[in-house]
């Protein structure tokens, strides 16, 4: 199961991934930590689960899977999308950023129109 934790101000979010104790000693191995096996290992946290918590940038789709002991790869259960490499999790925009980047830019900006200068009665024929 993964879930995800709210947006930094570097752009990042928090994705919690967690698995029962059961499954052993796994770790999370995906795009974002270019699949290494050492790199994101589940720690397990006594009230019988195994968990870590991994940064990834807002906005962006990453591929994962877990790869537990013996070298056995699975796939996250409860993803929405998966792919040839796994499941696939996409990094939350936060709900004003959206907006913000769907609002209209302001109108264009046109030049201005010509001043015309009237004639002073000395150039007045």
């Amino acid at each position: 199961m993964f879930t995800y934790g709210k947006a930094s101000r570097d752009g990042r979010v928090q994705v919690h991934f967690a698995l029962p104790a059961e499954t052993g000693p796994v770790s999370v191995v995906g795009d974002f930590n270019a699949w290494d096996p050492y790199a994101h290992p589940m720690v397990s946290k006594g009230d019988g689960t195994y968990s870590v918590t991994v940064s990834v940038p807002r906005g962006e789709a990453f591929a994962f899977r877990y790869l537990g002991d013996g070298g056995r790869w699975f796939d996250e259960q409860d993803a929405e999308e998966y792919d040839h490499r796994g499941a696939i999790l996409r990094a939350p925009v936060p709900a004003r950023q959206v907006k913000a980047a769907a609002a209209p830019a302001g109108r264009a900006k046109t030049a201005p129109a010509p001043v015309r200068r009237a004639k002073s009665a000395a150039t007045a024929v």
